[in-house]
């Protein structure tokens, strides 16, 4: 599903020129679950952008299911986003304004599905991920671990081939963060492929392999279990 051959990026400014990713070689099955663990400013959370095709690498491949990406627009980028990744991050992103069913279907409005279709697949969703009860509500009006329910809903809504998962249970309690990698593991076992990352060496624990980032390189890699096609 993902192959990235010397992938770099590099961001500049007048004064300083900083390498978040240097030479990163990396392959991720379809799948497969993967965590990607280092100190804070290795480049994990630039690694899973260019991989989500939020940011463009600087140099290097990126092969997305069998399609080199890295040097494609922006609109094209977006293209092949839309409605094969899912993206759940630490800070929820949810839209204050909106309310869970709200926050939940706008990816399906992107994606042109008619108003009943998104209704029928919002609310089998809100059920699956046992947060129905509150779809009215606002995210204000919700514990940090009922947002991140929505936030995980919002990145399945589509069906994406690949969630990549930024920190999700950074902002959570122990309980909480428990329940999110439960429906993590849920979502992998229906053949859901995620890349995932954490400080959490006990959730690294849920993944096939956990690969080490530290300056920009990929400096080690622990395989957990053996990952069966």
């Amino acid at each position: 599903m993902i192959k990235t051959k010397n992938l770099n990026k590099i961001y500049t400014t007048e004064e300083i020129e900083t390498t978040a990713l240097n030479n990163v070689n990396l392959d991720v099955k379809e799948g497969e679950y993967v965590a990607i663990m280092g100190p804070s400013g290795c480049g994990k959370s630039t690694l899973l952008n260019v991989l989500g095709m939020i940011d463009k690498a600087s140099a290097g491949e990126y092969h997305f299911l069998g399609e080199e990406v890295a040097k494609y627009s922006e609109r094209q980028r977006a293209n092949i986003r839309k409605s094969n990744i899912g993206f759940i991050f630490q800070s929820f992103n949810l839209i204050d304004e909106l309310t869970v069913f709200e926050n939940v279907e706008l990816p399906l409005l992107y994606l042109n599905y008619s108003a009943s279709e998104r209704k029928k697949r919002v609310n089998e969703v809100l059920e699956q991920i046992e947060i129905i009860a509150r779809k009215n509500h606002f995210p204000q009006q919700l514990s940090g671990g009922q947002q991140q329910r929505v936030a995980v809903a919002r990145a399945v809504i589509t069906k994406p081939k690949l969630i990549l998962a930024d920190e999700p249970t950074g902002n959570l309690d122990s309980a909480h963060g428990e329940e999110v990698m439960k429906l993590l593991g849920e979502l992998h076992e229906t053949g859901t492929t995620i890349v995932m990352v954490t400080h959490s060496p006990a959730y690294a624990e849920y993944s096939h392999r956990t690969i080490h980032l530290f300056d920009g390189h990929i400096v080690s890699e622990n395989i957990q279990k053996e990952f069966k096609i």
